[in-house]
């Protein structure tokens, strides 16, 4: 039988990242708060790459503890369809790879210590007119907050999604420091694939594409790169489409990937959505004081304004990636030059970083690559 809990302010369905800062930002106001999430552990299944910037952990409030913060990742090695490839030195940019298990965990107990409660195992259903519908219980609240990423977005634009694979592997071709980026469009039409190390001889492994059996994919993939053996398999859509038109619908709020924060270059997202997380709730902590409409919508106000011409650039030079073949990516790759690798390597922002792709694609001054790509769009890029 259905039983009726006591009301909250607020109640978030999806315990990542953005729901969790979401929950701490408005529990530290006073207001109640309730964070549901359907798998059986906060910080599962970890899917997620796990890079973020320094400083971006710093602005969203988070010093990782030992466990969370695994090492600096300081090479990216990138590889064309040919094999060729050039290393980026990425010290300057201050990147580290991190347990997004642990992260989470960790954010959850600052929740909690605000006064959030969270209770796994507990699914959305769907909205009701006082509040939401879980798979035990009705809950009354003011405000819902879907914060349940990608599956939030699967029936609003199947284009915007793709699918991936991530394994976490131990081999002794992962090296300790340095990322790895394949392009092909071919294997991987419209992505890419990656090896990012947690240490000497582990690392996480993952491919994403367009229309690809990403299982099938990934098998040859390790299958080409020698010995190891895979510890854990996740496979999960991806977002590469930017942000949705509305982060707020009456009573709902849209915060992380269920909003389209996720880099639509990497559908990256640690930063870009934790920090959506934080506006929503401090927008929503205003909104229950006041009730003012206005209070609300400064959410999607302020994220537009700290990210959303990055997220316009990245989206063009996706639009640029996803229309060239393997043959003009190599031809890219033959025109890098040293003096471009070293201009990447200078830059020190790992969460506003279309300036390094638009190098790396030649954009910059090189009237025969644009004619090679896509003159029209590449003109918005500059």
């Amino acid at each position: 039988m259905e039983t009726i809990s006591v009301g909250f302010d607020v109640v978030i369905a999806g315990g990542s990242i953005s729901g969790l800062l979401c929950a701490r930002e408005i529990s530290s106001k006073g207001f109640t708060v309730l964070v549901i999430e359907e798998d059986y552990e906060i910080g599962t299944p970890e899917h997620c790459g796990g890079l973020v910037s320094i400083s971006g952990l710093n602005e969203i409030g988070i010093i990782p503890f030992r466990k969370t913060f695994e090492h600096k990742i300081e090479h990216a090695k990138i590889t064309s369809p040919s094999g060729n490839s050039f290393t980026i030195n990425s010290k300057k940019q201050k990147v580290i790879e991190i347990s997004r298990r642990e992260l989470d965990k960790q954010i959850a107990f600052q929740a909690q210590n605000n006064g959030t409660i969270i209770k796994v195992r507990t699914s959305f259903q769907e909205k009701t007119k006082t509040g939401i519908r879980t798979n035990e219980e009705h809950i009354d609240c003011s405000i819902f907050v879907d914060a349940r990423g990608v599956s939030s977005l699967i029936h609003r634009d199947r284009t915007g999604i793709l699918s991936s694979a991530q394994y976490e592997i131990y081999a002794k071709w992962i090296r300790n420091g340095k990322v790895e980026v394949i392009f092909d469009q071919e294997k991987y039409p419209g992505f890419f694939a990656w090896i990012i190390p947690s240490s000497e001889g582990k690392g996480k492994v993952g491919i994403a594409g367009r229309g690809i059996n990403v299982s099938e994919v990934m098998d040859s993939f390790l299958k080409d790169r020698g010995e190891f053996s895979t510890i854990r398999k996740i496979f999960a859509p991806i977002w590469i489409k930017g942000p949705i038109k509305k982060f707020v619908e009456n009573e709902t709020v849209f915060i992380g990937d269920a909003a389209g924060q996720a880099k639509p270059t990497t559908a990256g997202g640690i930063f870009t959505s934790g920090m959506g997380g934080i506006f929503a709730g401090q927008a929503i902590s205003k909104f229950l004081k006041t009730g003012n409409q206005s209070d609300l919508n400064q959410y999607q106000k302020r994220w537009t304004s700290r990210f959303g011409k990055e997220f316009e650039k990245q989206s063009l030079a996706r639009k640029i990636l996803e229309r060239i073949d393997n043959n003009t990516i190599n031809q890219l790759f033959d025109s890098i030059t040293p003096e471009i690798i070293k201009e990447i390597s200078e830059k020190d922002d790992f969460d506003f970083h279309t300036g390094s792709i638009i190098r790396l694609l030649g954009l910059k001054g090189s009237m025969k690559t644009v004619q090679i790509l896509m003159s029209s769009e590449v003109k918005k890029l500059r």
